[in-house]
């Protein structure tokens, strides 16, 4: 199943981990690749304790803005190399591309290219794609998509980011 969690409100990545948590507590053994993120966040202290969840992180920890660096377009390539292992050993039974979507929409990576991913990828094997924006073309091959919205948010009251929150 091909799962998506979308839109510009608050708890894409927080769904999928939660996805995460889940399998993990069912023996499932789940590879996170997080791409465009860099900087440490505290849930990968939690995730370090858990043995069947491994992570990759694929990003300089700097937001991109305007076009992408030599260093970040390297980065998300290395993360869909790993993906792409991660698949070959056939031992992942969920596998979470965490802002997926923003690194196709930056052109970090080919919308074509993870499509074919997907299609190859084996039956018993969950697939989570996060970030703003997902594509059409993903989403008409999903099996299950959820745009969160953002009706309201905290941090539009001037509340800075929280650790253990937000980071």
């Amino acid at each position: 199943m091909i799962h998506i969690y979308t839109g510009k409100g608050k708890g894409k990545t927080t769904a999928a981990l939660g996805l995460a948590l889940r399998a993990a507590g069912a023996g499932k053994k789940v590879y996170i690749c997080q791409f465009l993120k860099g900087r440490y966040t505290c849930e990968l202290a939690a995730l370090k304790k858990i043995k069947n969840i491994k992570v990759g992180r694929f990003g300089s920890g700097c937001f991109i803005k305007g076009a992408p660096a030599e260093k970040d377009i390297t980065l998300a390539r290395r993360g869909l190399r790993e993906v792409k292992k991660a698949l070959a050993c056939k031992d992942c039974d969920m596998i979470i591309l965490d802002e997926i979507n923003a690194a196709v929409n930056l052109g970090l990576i080919k919308l074509k290219e993870l499509i074919i991913l997907i299609k190859k990828i084996p039956g018993k094997t969950e697939i989570i794609l996060t970030g703003r924006d997902a594509p059409p073309e993903l989403i008409k091959i999903a099996d299950l998509v959820s745009d969160i919205k953002d009706v309201k948010h905290y941090l539009n009251k001037g509340v800075q980011a929280r650790r253990g929150i937000e980071f």
